[in-house]
């Protein structure tokens, strides 16, 4: 049993990596493959679903080629979400597949993001889920959408490459916006409005659980063994949190990634404004997901656009300035930055809402600045999560944190004395992969369960402490911070008229 190795592929909206673990979470092998993006214009992100493929196929052959294929046993899969592609009756792309970053479907969203789909689906009205895309498609490309035969998420879409069989899981599907979380089904109302029919959607399955064997020609081209099993993954926010060990209440994961998604384990469902809730890898279980569009994406914007160090002492950019933000007291001497250069998702979804930053006096550097982007980002997430306290039946006793955000010592214990909760960094910064890897070896029987298999195969290296006296110095604050947003929310939306 010990020696049962599970390869998991991670397709992503810059790339598909695969990689071979072993049944104690160590990874063997890897292979990556980049897969082009497409922004033909302002707001819209597309690529071609084969590229999919492509580099999925590419990526495992490379992986399979750095282990012993024949102890690998199942193959599973996690991915971009939200992204989908409209397949004709031969099951060739209609048009190019639309990303979970397209935001195009603004008046969709005015016309049909009632609080009946938010309670169906625990989704706000906006542009990130497929439903909302697909009525784009169905106003402004009629012809392309008289002819959908299929629906498909990148899961699906791979896993018909894979084995024929045009089926996903529940926590690969629901990011789409379609299902109703209640029943963990297709929604009947969803589809009449969309006037479309449950199966031209690929058929549901539990995450975890066997969807069909490789076709034989797949497995000889990939180096894979005949009849290996694809396992039904999930999405990758789902995925990196089942990885990074949150399978139980009380827990939260926090991907400091290009955006920030923070997400914490519940049994229960229950809609609010204040996170997404999205079906979880453990059957029955929700993930309640707050979402700041931006994360690193900022530290690189302060690179490119504000300022690279002339004299960097031999340190990478971003390890010059956290070391000159850490002579800067905490708050940054009174500079705020609302960190909406994407939008407000959570609490506010409000696409409407800008970057501002508040508070520039003559004191203030670069230096200044660079604090005042990692501890707007932590009074965001904070902002979540307090808005979400009503309804959050557990509160969160630890984050585990994965991404290249998690690197910085100091946005760590930013995050940490912010939320006062304990900021601990994942074993694996490979978390996504890993979560999917794990409902693999759950699938075999090496591990009893999905949570039994988070637990033994998980961890992490290093934990941040919350420091009493910077937490209640953060409080003052955040007072401040929390004003800034509904005193600029009208000027936000005159800025968008013009």
């Amino acid at each position: 049993m010990s020696e049962q190795l599970v390869i998991s592929v991670d397709c992503s909206t810059t790339a598909a990596k695969a990689i071979v673990w072993d049944v104690s979470g160590r990874q063997l092998s890897e292979g990556r493959q980049e897969i082009p993006l497409s922004i033909p214009n302002e707001g819209w992100g597309e690529q071609d679903p084969k590229a999919w493929w492509t580099a999925t196929s590419a990526a495992i052959a490379a992986a399979v080629k750095g282990v012993d294929a024949t102890k690998i046993k199942a193959l599973v899969l996690t991915h971009q979400r939200e992204s989908f592609a409209c397949l004709d009756e031969n099951d060739e792309p209609l048009r190019p597949a639309m990303l979970w970053l397209d935001t195009r479907a603004h008046d969709q969203v005015k016309r049909f993001g009632t609080s009946r789909i938010h309670t169906l689906t625990g989704k706000p009205a906006n542009p990130t889920p497929a439903f909302y895309k697909l009525l784009w498609i169905r106003d402004n490309e009629p012809a392309v959408f008289a002819k959908i035969s299929r629906v498909a998420d990148v899961h699906a879409y791979l896993s018909l490459q894979l084995t024929g069989m045009f089926a996903t899981s529940t926590a690969s599907a629901d990011p789409l916006g379609v299902v109703d979380l209640e029943s963990m089904d297709y929604s009947p109302e969803i589809l009449r409005t969309l006037q479309l029919s449950d199966d031209v959607f690929p058929e549901l399955c539990v995450p975890g659980t066997v969807i069909a064997t490789l076709l034989p020609e797949v497995s000889k081209a990939l180096g894979l063994p005949l009849e290996l099993p694809l396992i039904s993954g999930g999405g990758d926010g789902q995925c990196a949190g089942l990885g990074a060990g949150v399978a139980a209440p009380g827990t939260g994961y926090l991907n400091l990634g290009t955006g920030l998604i923070a997400g914490i384990y519940s049994d229960d469902y229950k809609p609010s404004f204040a996170y997404r809730a999205m079906s979880g890898t453990v059957p029955g279980s929700y993930n309640y997901e707050f979402f700041v569009g931006a994360g690193t994406y900022m530290v690189n914007w302060f690179k490119t656009h504000i300022s690279q160090p002339e004299n960097s002492m031999g340190l990478a950019p971003e390890q010059y300035w956290e070391s000159k933000a850490l002579e800067v007291p905490i708050g940054s001497e009174g500079l705020f930055t609302l960190p909406y250069w994407n939008g407000a998702l959570t609490p506010y979804w409000d696409q409407n809402a800008r970057g501002s930053i508040v508070g520039f006096s003559g004191i203030h550097g670069n230096e200044h600045l660079y604090r005042s982007i990692l501890e707007g980002i932590a009074f965001e997430l904070r902002l979540c999560i307090e808005t979400a306290s009503a309804t959050i039946r557990q509160p969160v006793e630890r984050f585990i944190t994965m991404g290249g955000g998690s690197k910085s010592a100091l946005w760590c214990q930013i995050l940490a004395d912010n939320l006062r909760i304990p900021i601990a960094i994942a074993r694996s910064q490979e978390a996504t992969a890993l979560g999917a890897a794990m409902l693999g070896f759950a699938a075999l029987g090496v591990y009893e369960s999905i949570p039994d298999a988070s637990a033994k195969m998980s961890g992490f290296s290093q934990e941040f402490l919350p420091n009493p006296d910077n937490a209640a110095r953060y409080d003052r604050y955040f007072e401040v911070y929390k004003s800034l947003y509904p005193a600029l929310k009208s000027t936000f939306s005159a800025i968008q008229e013009l």
